[in-house]
């Protein structure tokens, strides 16, 4: 069972979806899928680079359970408490804990590929700036990552255990590619979640989008009972998001401003999400 696409296959299916789209744009009949096509090749392409990316380590290994230690450490002298009340909590129960390493390798892209949609399909207008918002993100992330860090679940001696080995569940073991096991700072699952609830929250109409959180607060329990993330991994990302957001944002304003440079250009404050950050 291979979990995800490696970054050749991403290139592939970014460039087998960039063809689609011209081949729509030239059909009548096919012309309505060409912009549907257009952002899930851009979507595909982004993932490639992502896996890609991901696959770097700039600093070596050696010095990333260290890190891993230091996070533990710092994250109790700030009066935090230990991942492992969250494991305590489930791991007496099997069905629990395999239903929570079940959530941490598929939500993750299940819940963003069907959030992407639903916002281009009714939203149109904002698809563009939350979708910059995740490139900034997801960019910021990995830059980060380029500095290993050991996630709990690879330190034993402070008490973890890597529940995903034991079920035969780890995404690193069922997955044919190549995957960072030192990458877990920041948590880029809770990152994506955070940011799928402030799309629907904000650009929702339903009185029950407010359900949507459960998707962070679920993401943040799973990724600390299965000892994949430290507390510390999902704040960094929390961090991320704000700024990444508020930067996105700007940028928007930027491109709108009337040539004067003194004000904003008279245009709704929701169709300024109509423009790229570029």
């Amino acid at each position: 069972m291979n979990l995800q696409l490696d970054w050749q296959q991403g290139a592939v299916l970014a460039v087998g979806l960039t063809a689609a789209q011209g081949a729509a744009v030239r059909s009548q009949r096919a012309s309505r899928a060409a912009a549907y096509l257009k952002e899930a090749g851009i979507i595909a392409a982004l993932y490639a680079l992502w896996q890609l990316a991901g696959s770097v380590a700039l600093m070596g290994t050696a010095d990333a359970y260290g890190r891993g230690r230091w996070i533990e450490r710092f994250q109790r002298r700030l009066g935090l408490p230990s991942e492992r009340w969250a494991q305590q909590a489930v791991l007496g129960h099997p069905w629990l804990v395999q239903l929570c390493n079940l959530y941490y390798a598929a939500m993750h892209f299940a819940v963003l590929g069907v959030f992407l949609t639903w916002l281009f399909v009714r939203h149109r207008a904002a698809y563009p700036l939350v979708r910059n918002v995740l490139v900034v993100l997801t960019a910021a992330s990995l830059v980060i990552q380029f500095v290993p860090v050991a996630p709990p679940r690879l330190l034993p001696e402070l008490g973890f255990v890597d529940v995903a080995a034991n079920y035969g569940q780890s995404v690193y073991r069922l997955s044919g590619i190549t995957i960072d096991e030192l990458a877990a700072m920041p948590s880029v699952h809770v990152g994506w979640a955070l940011l799928i609830a402030c799309g629907v929250v904000r650009y929702s109409t339903s009185r029950h989008r407010w359900w949507i959180v459960l998707h962070p607060a679920i993401t943040v329990f799973v990724v600390a009972a299965t000892a994949n993330h430290f507390w510390l991994d999902g704040i960094v990302a929390a961090v991320l998001l704000g700024l990444s957001w508020q930067a996105v944002q700007c940028c928007t304003a930027l491109r709108h401003r009337t040539p004067d440079g003194d004000r904003l250009a008279t245009r709704p404050d929701r169709d300024l999400t109509a423009s790229t950050c570029s």
